[in-house]
């Protein structure tokens, strides 16, 4: 990997990043072949060349300045917004030296609970430090983690996660256990954690440093207030706190496996079956501290929970009993509801007739089927959420209404449009077309209903839409049923990972659906064929993009794809300020 010179750079925006970002991927793709074939000498070595390279510090630096969307919140140090020349500083100055500064802790609430959880932030220069040990140790560690482990991971997503448990109980109805770990971030046990990674000594001691640096806590949230030491536990905000959480974590699925071959099982006929058989009739399916076990026999799924649960005091981890329950998918099992609630998903099995069943992989018809449906809880949040921004915007311009509610909206249904969503999305359009008609009468009352309805709505143009229209443009306000909703998911295969080099498998999925599920976005990085339109380098699996308008809003141009581009976040940010 060459090392460019510093000698070389006098200015943050001389970066040619393309040099500079496939240098780095190039390097971690070969960690990730070494761990894969167990050369651990080869994988320490090229960390080391990692954390110490020019490219990689650059590439952290600006992760952690200009991509992060936590950038504008300040450590202890009190750093929130760093200009280009202080990047370059920033970059001179990383080192992976064993120091670490406290976190600062902030308290955020839990979504749609009054309960509050707390983050540690860490200082910008720590920031800079994790993202460069995180690109020299996720790749080792890639190659080691389960195939049904999604959470935090590259290439990995939410919408796998629901796809593998849809996989499993497609063609048959079986039980879950559907579980949560207590306070996981907050409880990992630090010891164990490190005897785990296993990595290089400066390596081991950065990551100590780090875990037991303490936390700074001002908040009227706090019990303690000041300084308090980190006994146990990794910062939930720091940005490497998430991957050590998954290696905590690995090898809950083939422990389990583990126990479920070693059970001889008969098939109906008499003859005994595979244990590889026995290991697919078992699923476990892992988004960090959330994790499912699913099995068509309520003894195994039992006994998997007293496994786990032993498990996991290794880690000084307990699951949590309000968040823990067993379930069927079709039958109602020990007074429990049916079907079980999954990263914001209601997964259930229907009775149907035949002209609606499921089928098996013999056009079988199963009596049954699988739908997957957003939660009851989540609409509602959705639903408050979009409540309280109207509240609030009582007395502004429709147009700075409308700006604020659609990233909302469309946030919420690309998320929840892969699935069986159509019913939520038409109840949440009614829902939303009173709650606008109460706002615009409440800023006229003496004014008659045609009046509000064609000042602030387009009646023409595929009826009752919320528009605010200039000289120069108009602003439409999308309803929810404009969403597509069940397409068709894949999911990514495997133990497949962005660093094992398959260039074809990783565009396709960066092209058809892997990116976003914004069908815009989606258009637009297949006519780009998956490259950036500003600095012309291929879009990563992790990399945060936006839509830059060629001909800007207030000069006449509109949201088609004919004036939009997608680029980084970085480039943007760089096509602005020259602006």
């Amino acid at each position: 990997m060459e090392i460019a010179s510093k000698s070389e750079l006098n200015n943050w925006d001389e970066i040619d990043w393309v040099k500079v970002d496939s240098s780095v991927f190039k390097l971690q793709k070969r960690i990730y072949r070494a761990s894969l074939a167990e050369d651990y000498k080869l994988v320490h070595k090229l960390q080391k060349l990692m954390v110490k390279s020019w490219y990689g510090k650059l590439l952290a630096v600006r992760k952690v300045t200009q991509e992060n969307k936590g950038k504008k919140t300040a450590g202890i140090d009190g750093i929130k917004s760093v200009s280009p020349s202080k990047r370059l500083a920033l970059v001179d100055e990383l080192a992976i030296d064993g120091n670490a500064n406290p976190t600062r802790r902030v308290w955020i609430p839990k979504p749609g609970k009054k309960e509050m959880r707390p983050l540690g932030i860490p200082t910008m220069l720590d920031r800079a430090k994790q993202s460069l040990l995180k690109m020299a140790i996720e790749p080792e560690w890639e190659a080691k983690f389960e195939g049904n482990s999604f959470g935090f991971r590259p290439g990995r997503s939410c919408h796998d996660a629901i796809k593998a448990i849809k996989d499993s109980i497609r063609t048959k109805s079986k039980y879950v256990l559907d579980a949560d770990i207590a306070s996981c971030f907050d409880k990992i046990k630090h010891d164990t954690l490190l005897n785990k990674i296993n990595t290089l000594p400066e390596f081991r001691s950065q990551i100590k440093a780090w875990l037991k640096s303490g936390v700074v806590d001002f908040s009227k949230w706090s019990q303690r207030k000041g300084y308090n030491q980190t006994l146990a536990g990794t910062p939930q905000g720091g940005v490497i706190s998430p991957l050590l959480a998954n290696i905590a974590l690995h090898g809950m699925e083939n422990k389990l496996k583990e126990y479920v071959m070693g059970i001889p099982k008969r098939f109906p006929s008499g003859g005994m079956m595979s244990k590889d058989k026995r290991a697919k009739a078992l699923s476990v399916i892992c988004y960090a501290d959330d994790f499912v076990i699913i099995h068509d026999e309520i003894d195994t799924v039992l006994k998997c929970k007293e496994i786990i649960e032993e498990w996991l005091k290794n880690l000084d981890l307990e699951l949590k009993p309000s968040k823990t329950r067993i379930a069927h998918t079709l039958d109602v099992y020990n007074g429990e509801q049916l079907g079980f609630d999954f990263l914001g998903f209601h997964i259930q099995h229907h009775e149907l007739g035949k002209h609606h069943s499921g089928k098996n992989s013999s056009s079988k018809k199963l009596g049954f089927k699988t739908i997957i449906e957003p939660q009851k809880e989540k609409i509602q949040l959705h639903y408050r959420k979009l409540d309280e921004c109207i509240n609030k915007m009582s007395s502004h311009k429709q147009s700075e209404l409308i700006g604020k509610l659609i990233p909302i909206i469309r946030g919420w249904c690309n998320y929840q449009s892969p699935w069986n969503s159509s019913k939520a999305f038409k109840k949440l359009t009614n829902l939303m077309w009173n709650r606008l008609w109460r706002w615009g009468k409440r800023r006229h009352p003496n004014k008659g209903r045609k009046w509000i309805s064609r000042k602030y709505w387009d009646l023409k143009n595929k009826g009752w839409r919320f528009t605010f229209k200039s000289e120069d443009f108009v602003y439409t306000l999308p309803k929810h049923s404009d969403f597509s909703c069940g397409k068709m998911w894949v999911k990514v295969q495997n133990t497949r990972s962005p660093f094992d080099g398959n260039e074809t498998y990783w565009s396709k999925r960066m092209g058809d659906r892997y990116l976003t599920s914004d069908p815009q976005k989606s258009r637009l990085l297949k006519k780009q064929k998956g490259k950036c339109g500003y600095c012309g380098l291929n879009f990563h699996s992790e990399d945060l993009t936006e839509k830059h308008h060629i001909k800007e809003k207030s000069k006449g141009g509109n949201n088609s794809d004919k004036n939009l581009v997608l680029i980084h976040l970085h480039c943007h940010d760089q096509v602005h300020g020259k602006r």
